[in-house]
């Protein structure tokens, strides 16, 4: 791996440059100039269909479950254009996107790559809002926000039911039972229809600002909102990426990925990544969840992939099953050039663990572990981690084509953005698309960092939590929520899942505690027991009221996907934690003798 990291023809060197203001802030960039990228997606298909049209597009579970249904180049093509001459022939309302709200296949892509082709947008809304929750008002109300022109689902005995009643006019399609649901149409239908020359005519009119897709943010910081990805946003930070990791412009990168593409890390930065460089997919159908992960383990197994995409509730889920069966852990480490997390704080507990494993099983060759940092807004990329890093924490450095500005905000820095990759706004609302920018232009992501060494940027950023996350307590004192967060689920592993802090405006920090299955095999008094050795041992370190909690009460029930507590990319989301459960808050800090609160005594 020494000899990978630093072959320049495989990595970009770590080289930054900082930009000094007058008032405090800074800038940070990288040296290389963005070269030129993709007028839009579609020039990946084009491309790939006609230089290597035998190689493996996607792959999914077959109807067996045992073997799989391949799509290559060739007939990838072949299919996006026959159902982008259907969608044509439709004539559907201009200015409408297609929504797709289905789990990731291939006539999910196949349909949302054919709406790009002809400069229809895209947008997959997560499968939980139709197909995991009791109550579709809030998928309707999506909807009608969105005004759909045409809505796709996989089968309509499955997710016809949630669309019931949303009292749109659009085109319904299905891949299966769509004569369950009256005046559907099934998606063969689409496929069977023969592409002629108006087609391609649509596709040579596609502008690199024509909206590409629509992506809902994922509520964590308030109320979704619609995020445009225009085609110049994603091309751009393919090809930003690209000048970073340079080893994908000779290996083509195998993948198996779960992550849903109603989201930017598996919509944006995995998907496109493999069709950027002429890649293969393979649709994981498991989950960072019980009973699922299991089929996660078995695609590792089988297909060996090179690139390792996961959030850390997925690296900690994999973690057992790789710790306890070598050959496993040796199979899938075969090919792998590198394992990255993205999408939440990593504990260090996870980094170390996953290190150790490839360590037994492959000791000539360690891991390349590493990460990078963005948003929805983003395409997703901002930073990259393209050198050998010591630990979780370290975000990377900007991408060729963006300006990553700290600001002073409070105790923190805060970080803003600036380059092509950035989106030009939230659809219909103007009045939230102004407030997402400061008066120079810089995206306000809302994320705070500091540079790992002060003197010298190239080592990177250090990721410092959320600023609107952090709160005061009563005597004034800042709490540094993600950055204690992390320390507690690093502390508490493998009994925890995620804790959430609370004790803004009081005098001391709770935390509401999220166990993991292994936590809950643990008798109650076990598990108190461990929580308070670890809240005695920060306490006996010399942590501070700001850097300890005094008090934890752990949750009998788990986070709800329903009531938005838990996204379907396996996070938490602490605001809606704090809302729902306000009664639990205030039992905790209500300082009254209950045994079920753990107590830092003594």
């Amino acid at each position: 791996m020494t000899d990978f990291l630093q072959d320049e023809n495989l990595i970009a060197p770590p080289r930054t440059v900082r930009i000094d203001f007058d008032d405090g802030s800074f800038a940070l960039r990288s040296p290389q100039a963005l070269k030129p990228y993709a007028r839009c997606i579609g020039e990946w298909i084009e491309r790939w269909a006609r230089e290597t049209p035998d190689a493996l597009a996607f792959a999914e579970r077959d109807a067996t479950g045992e073997g799989w249904r391949k799509l290559d180049y060739r007939a990838l093509r072949h299919a996006v254009g026959a159902v982008a001459q259907s969608l044509l022939d439709l004539k559907l309302p201009a200015g409408q996107p297609i929504v797709i709200l289905s789990d990731n296949a291939i006539d999910h892509a196949v349909l949302m790559l054919a709406a790009m082709h002809i400069g229809r947008t895209a947008c997959s809304l997560s499968s939980a809002y139709s197909r995991m929750v009791k109550d579709p008002s809030r998928l309707h109300g999506m909807l009608k926000a969105l005004g759909p022109a045409l809505i796709y689902a996989s089968d309509a005995k499955v997710y016809g039911g949630a669309l019931a009643g949303c009292g749109l006019e659009a085109v319904t399609v299905f891949s299966r039972n769509a004569d369950a649901h009256p005046g559907a149409m099934a998606f063969d239908q689409l496929l069977a229809t023969e592409e002629t020359p108006a087609v391609m005519e649509a596709f040579a009119t596609i502008l690199p600002d024509t909206h590409a897709k629509y992506l809902l943010t994922s509520g964590s910081t308030g109320k979704p909102k619609v995020v445009i990805n225009t085609h110049r946003m994603l091309c751009a930070n393919q090809q930003m990426m690209a000048q970073t990791w340079r080893f994908l412009a000779h290996e083509k990168p195998v993948l198996v990925d779960w992550l849903p593409w109603s989201h930017t890390f598996g919509g944006n930065h995995n998907l496109h990544m493999v069709l950027c460089h002429g890649g293969a997919l393979y649709i994981d159908e498991g989950r960072p969840a019980p009973g699922l992960i299991e089929k996660t383990v078995r695609n590792l197994r089988e297909v060996k992939p090179t690139l390792l995409f996961n959030v850390p509730r997925g690296f900690d889920m994999l973690l057992p099953f790789l710790e306890a069966d070598e050959a496993l852990a040796t199979e899938v480490f075969s090919r792998l050039r590198l394992a990255f997390y993205a999408a939440a704080a990593l504990a260090p507990s996870t980094w170390q663990r996953l290190e150790a494993v490839a360590q037994r099983v492959r000791p000539t060759r360690p891991l390349w572990f590493t990460t990078s940092w963005g948003a929805t807004e983003t395409s997703p990329a901002i930073t990259s981690a393209h050198w050998k890093l010591d630990g979780a924490g370290c975000i990377g450095a900007p991408l060729p084509g963006l300006e990553l500005k700290f600001v002073p905000n409070g105790q923190k820095l805060e970080m803003r953005v600036k380059g092509v990759s950035v989106f030009p706004g939230y659809r219909d609302a103007p009045r939230e698309t102004a407030e997402a920018f400061d008066e120079e232009g810089y995206y306000r992501i809302g994320d705070a960092g500091f540079l790992a060494n002060a003197a010298e940027p190239t080592h990177g950023v250090i990721f410092n939590g959320r600023v609107a996350e952090d709160f005061k307590l009563s005597t004034g004192t800042w709490v540094s929520v993600g950055t204690l967060r992390v320390k507690l689920v690093s502390m508490l592993a493998p009994h925890v899942q995620d804790v959430v802090l609370t004790g803004h405006d009081r005098d001391e920090i709770g935390m509401l505690v999220f166990a993991s299955p292994q936590g809950a095999s643990l008798a109650s008094e076990a598990l108190a027991e461990r929580i308070a050795g670890v809240l005695r041992s920060l306490r006996d370190e010399g942590a501070g009221s700001s850097q300890c909690p005094a008090f934890a009460l752990v949750l009998a029930e788990p986070p709800s996907l329903d009531a938005g507590e838990i996204t379907d990319k396996g996070y938490i989301n602490p605001r809606a934690v704090l809302t729902r459960r306000a009664a639990d808050v205030a039992r905790l800090h209500a300082g009254e003798n209950d045994s079920q609160v753990v107590r830092l005594r003594g």
